[in-house]
């Protein structure tokens, strides 16, 4: 995630001096670490009556990962505070990231009372990972203002954010939401076409779905098929994707000739053999019996802290930390 801001950059984030996160659970912690690390004051919105013991634990897991990156964590809930009434948490913001529960008719009435209350100025965006801004909007008297900022998660550490479009937000609402992800140091992609899922889950998903496929039919374990993606496309995705990857399998003929040679085989043999399964009871007891086996003897918060590590040297690696000079904001 490079991070160094151009002046430009700098210039977009000072616009953004106060934010509402709707939903703090872990997608709404994690926005609200890398917003507070960023100089923005962040008030969170959330009908859990613990919901404030639960968002300072969640904050302290993810200081280490926001140290490490090189942004400033001294004093980080100090910008932080917390409202129970959406209306009045939304009264006062330049942005506002909702990362409420995956429901149409929910969200719809979320969106509803931030239209009414929030300025006319702040930027619009929904987390949702599956739901398309046009259906949301519906419900609104200006659906040109929302838009999808749907991160990938953990947001405070993958670079990656899809704005998403519904078909009548306009043009000048996604130009800002690109300057306001870019200022903040992700690495914004606009969608050309709203679908299902949006692009980054569903090539997890239909990866995941192989992956199951193997599994349920004894080919490997979870564990040993962890370890065949990490020692092999999962790094050479990281420095090319798919299509790059396969452009250079084509040698000096490129994607055309990669296509041509292999791409039709793998359409004529492979394809039609990938898996279409299904979490019925016996695969879904593999499946956890398998996990339990693989991952049991730590907890989660463990295997996060090890994955966050293991993620920014990689980051680094490619060049993608922040520089730790000009990451935060007084």
């Amino acid at each position: 995630m490079n991070t160094t801001s151009t002046p430009a950059q700098a210039t977009a984030l000072d616009s953004y001096r106060r934010a509402a996160i709707i939903g703090g659970g872990v997608i709404g912690i994690s926005w609200a670490g890398l917003f507070l690390a960023r100089g923005i004051d962040v008030v969170i919105n959330d009908p859990r009556a613990d919901i404030e013991d639960l968002v300072l634990a969640g904050l302290d897991e993810i200081t280490p990962a926001l140290a490490e990156l090189g942004l400033p964590t001294e004093n980080l809930t100090e910008r932080l505070t917390f409202e129970a009434d959406l209306a009045t948490a939304v009264a006062d913001v330049n942005i506002v990231q909702e990362n409420g529960p995956e429901r149409l008719e929910l969200k719809q009435q979320i969106w509803q009372t931030i239209e009414r209350a929030a300025p006319a100025h702040a930027l619009l965006a929904s987390s949702t990972s599956s739901i398309p801004a046009t259906a949301i909007a519906k419900a609104m008297q200006q659906p040109e203002r929302l838009i999808v900022g749907h991160p990938f998660n953990p947001p405070h550490l993958v670079p990656l954010v899809e704005i998403v479009p519904g078909k009548k937000t306009s043009a000048a609402t996604v130009e800002q939401a690109k300057a306001f992800y870019t200022a903040l140091g992700k690495k914004p992609q606009v969608l050309r076409k709203e679908v299902p899922g949006f692009v980054a889950n569903r090539l997890q998903s239909a990866l995941f779905r192989e992956c199951v496929h193997l599994v349920a039919q004894g080919v490997v374990t979870e564990q040993e098929l962890d370890e065949i993606v990490t020692a092999s496309i999962g790094m050479r995705w990281a420095v090319g994707g798919p299509f790059r990857t396969f452009h250079l399998g084509g040698g000096p003929g490129g994607l055309p000739h990669f296509i041509e040679h292999l791409g039709r085989a793998m359409e004529a043999n492979m394809w039609p053999a990938l898996g279409n399964p299904t979490f019925d009871d016996t695969t879904v007891a593999t499946l956890i019996d398998q996990a339990r086996e693989a991952f049991g003897d730590g907890t989660v918060e463990e295997l996060a802290a090890d994955r966050d590590r293991a993620q920014i040297a990689l980051m680094r690696a490619l060049g993608e930390t922040p520089d730790s000079g000009s990451a935060g904001r007084a």
